[in-house]
């Protein structure tokens, strides 16, 4: 419906300085004034018959009409201000703080909701603002204090409690004059006068009475207050103790003259206004003698005509230079001496224009130690390239180390020791049948696999003393890394992430495939140790051909070589430990954790292969190390077959065994088996866990530490987490640096050690099953290994 007033009503509307809105029970405006339209962007034809929500922000429309209805249901006057945030929509979708009064009136018979609409925003803004201000009057250190121009005190900040003593409610209302000393009365009237005239007051040196009657000089500065008219009502004080700044002054004077430095203050017309003892001392001059003279006297002849033009243009864009910036300066003493100098140099605004602070070093001294140190660095480069050039000789006295170092054959050992003690089980018996003789035989072939693996290994360490006559056949290095990728993702761990890049242009090699294998195993051991918090380790494969007079760096003839590029993301070295890193026994690990035989090893196998090797690192980002073999003519030999797995069986108390290594498990399992307890194999923790949800009795879980995929503490867990009463007992032969670096079981844990015979499993087995069960997968029942 339109609303229709009287010419006097609509008057009144149409002159409010707020926005008038009618709206009927429907929510349908039928009502709106010309500061509506202004307001809200609108034209009073687009308003009118158009629903209210349209004015309220999207965010308030879906609950708007019930706030409305709630209203219509109980009208009362709400008065402009009622401490309600509220909003409205402009046209342009602008948004906008907003008081809003409301009023019902009958129309016709009909409720009309009269709103008058205020944006607010101006004055949220300036109570904002006086709000920050007065939290930074509150929470100045400076004493502020407002006063009538008669002296009156009307605020009083926490900053002039601290620095008078008074509290806020002794002094609002009091004259300031107990601040003053007797003789301050006449001045801090003259001051007013001042004030009232409307001039500004600023750093002005006075004395005043603290509560404690203890006198203090304040640093005072004072401005006049004005109303909304522009009259000066008031006076605005700003003071702080000046005694302390008077110390500081002291103190700061005492710095400069201990300076070591020559510290020096020229202003823009180049004359030195300031100088310290270091500056007497450094050029020779008394300090009389240096101020109020152009600074061009302390600098060399040679410079003097252009220095003032460098000057005039630093004092044009004053930026701070520090010691030490690249720049070949001097300066000149007294007696006409020139010296090398570092020179900073730093602006100041002061109240007498532009300072220039210039801090002044001789650097004589330094630059005869750098260059004795260049001259020691020459000469330890020409010793690095001597030790490099004998290290061949003296890998020649170390050939009786060869048998000495043979911790691989822990786990060779286990699996012959008890394989012969079944052979020879059978070869007691007086007439054994078939059945034993061909378990003996197939005992027989894990004897000499074994003792292959062996021989394989000792070649492998004569080969580091460069004493063993290798046995070298055509190759694919390709096909190495590839076979050998399995083992080396079990010895680096999950924590550290195996990549190849393997170019397939690459040419054969004539080398021996256990030597290659071992210069990857330990290339990828050093590597895991560098990464002790996991990372990234690649292993690359090239094709290079070396020009005659190649001039590359690489110490070997013109050719064409194959390239393997050993990559990790560790911890890097330093260069003095690259240049000791091939040498024999040299190591940087704790004591007991490394021979420092591998990198030697390598070394040895590479030169006696015809190739070289060489080392890049950088501490904190990683280390690659290149090996150059040469390529023959002849074409690659196909890879070995692998042996298959061994055969799960067994009768007898149930143990679950779980071991990665084939032959080891089997000899595991014939163990237990042949002395009564039925045992159930698992290659893997994936394994493992398949059969202990179908299995339905479970004594024991015995498994290695170190697995793929999943190691041995982690399967212990899950499987306690679906058998909380099963005993754990783990084995191992080589756990125990990777559970001090890496945290798979706890520190203090023990093992069954690796190799072990029958009757030391069996007792600690035994032990293992007669021991009070945990019942918790976090503490694990382990025993101790002979």
């Amino acid at each position: 419906m339109a609303v229709e007033w009287s010419a006097q009503a609509a008057g009144l509307v149409e002159a409010s300085p707020d926005a008038i809105i009618g709206v009927d029970s429907t929510g349908a405006i039928v009502l709106v004034n010309a500061q509506a339209e202004r307001l809200f962007g609108y034209d009073r034809r687009d308003l009118v018959g158009a629903s209210v929500e349209m004015l309220v922000p999207e965010a308030a429309r879906g609950v708007h009409p019930a706030h409305r209805r709630d209203y219509l249901a109980d009208p009362h006057p709400r008065a402009m201000g009622a401490g309600m945030e509220l909003a409205g929509r402009r046209r342009d979708g602008a948004t906008f703080p907003a008081e809003i009064s409301l009023s019902s009136l009958q129309v016709e018979g009909e409720s009309l909701v009269v709103a008058a609409v205020r944006d607010v925003t101006a004055w949220k803004r300036a109570s904002e603002a006086q709000a920050q201000l007065a939290a930074i009057v509150q929470s100045s250190h400076d004493a502020i204090v407002g006063k009538t121009l008669a002296g009156v005190i009307t605020t009083w900040n926490p900053g002039a409690e601290r620095l008078y003593g008074y509290p806020a409610r002794e002094m609002l209302g009091r004259r300031v004059d107990v601040l003053y000393t007797p003789d301050r009365a006449a001045e801090e009237d003259r001051l007013l006068a001042r004030i009232a005239s409307g001039e500004q007051v600023e750093q002005h040196l006075t004395e005043r009475v603290r509560s404690d009657r203890q006198v203090i000089t304040v640093s005072l500065a004072m401005s006049p207050i004005r109303d909304t008219t522009g009259t000066i009502v008031g006076v605005a004080s700003v003071s702080r103790d000046a005694s302390e700044r008077q110390r500081a002054e002291l103190k700061f004077r005492g710095l400069l003259e201990a300076a070591p430095d020559a510290i020096l203050g020229v202003d823009g017309s180049g004359t030195i206004v300031l100088a310290n003892a270091q500056a007497e001392r450094l050029f020779g001059y008394v300090r009389s003698e240096l101020l109020g003279k152009p600074v061009e006297i302390l600098v060399p002849e040679a410079a003097r005509g252009i220095h003032p033009h460098h000057r005039d243009g630093y004092f044009a864009d004053p930026k701070a230079r520090p010691m030490g910036a690249g720049m070949q300066l001097a300066g000149r003493r007294k007696d006409g001496e020139e010296f090398p100098a570092e020179i900073s140099l730093s602006a100041l605004e002061t109240e007498d224009g532009l300072l220039v602070s210039a801090a002044v070093r001789d650097v004589s001294e330094r630059l005869e130690a750098q260059a004795e140190r260049e001259k020691l660095k020459a000469q330890a480069e020409r010793e690095r390239l001597e030790r490099q050039l004998h290290q061949a000789q003296r890998l020649e006295s170390l050939g009786q180390l060869a048998g000495g170092v043979a911790h691989d054959f822990n786990n060779l050992l286990g699996v012959i020791l008890n394989y012969l003690a079944f052979v020879e089980e059978v070869l007691e018996t007086e007439e054994p049948d078939r059945a034993a003789r061909d378990s003996a035989r197939a005992d027989v072939t894990q004897i000499r696999r074994a003792a292959e693996r062996a021989t394989g290994l000792t070649h492998q360490l004569l080969a580091f003393a460069r004493r063993e006559v290798a046995r070298p056949r055509v190759i694919d290095l390709n096909h190495i890394v590839e076979d050998v990728r399995q083992l080396l993702q079990r010895t680096l761990g999950e924590h550290i992430t195996l990549m190849t890049s393997l170019s397939r242009t690459i040419g054969p090699i004539l080398a021996d495939p256990g030597q290659i294998e071992q210069i990857l195993l330990n290339l990828a051991v050093n590597a895991r140790d560098a990464m002790p918090t996991g990372g990234v380790l690649s292993i690359e494969t090239d094709d290079v051909t070396l020009p005659s007079g190649h001039g590359s760096g690489w110490d070997v003839p013109a050719g064409a070589y194959t390239l393997v590029r050993v990559t990790d993301s560790g911890t890097g070295m330093t260069q003095a430990i690259v240049d000791r890193a091939f040498e024999p026994f040299f190591t940087t690990k704790p004591k007991g954790q490394g021979t420092g035989l591998g990198l030697a090893t390598v070394y040895g196998i590479v030169v006696q292969a015809g190739g070289t090797i060489a080392i890049n690192s950088d501490p904190g980002h990683g280390t690659t190390i290149s090996v150059m073999l040469p390529v023959t003519d002849q074409r690659p030999e196909p890879a070995p077959a692998c042996d298959p797995m061994a055969a799960n069986r067994g009768t007898g108390q149930t143990v679950l065994l779980v071991e990665d290594e084939d032959a080891l498990r089997e000899v595991t399992r014939r163990i237990l088996t042949r002395n009564g307890y039925e045992v159930i194999t698992a290659a893997n923790g994936a394994e493992a866990l398949a059969l202990v949800a179908t299995t339905t009795r479970l004594d024991l879980l015995l498994t290695d530490v170190i697995m793929p995929e999943m190691v041995g503490k982690e399967l212990a867990e899950r499987v306690r987490a679906l058998r909380p009463d099963i005993r754990v007992l783990f084995m191992s032969g080589y756990a125990q640096p990777v559970l001090a670096s890496q945290g798979t079981l706890d520190p203090s844990v023990t093992l069954v050690a690796k190799p072990f015979t029958e009757a030391e499993l069996l007792a600690e087995v035994l032990a293992s099953l007669a021991a009070e069960s945990t019942g918790s997968g976090a503490d694990l029942d382990t025993r101790v290994g002979p």
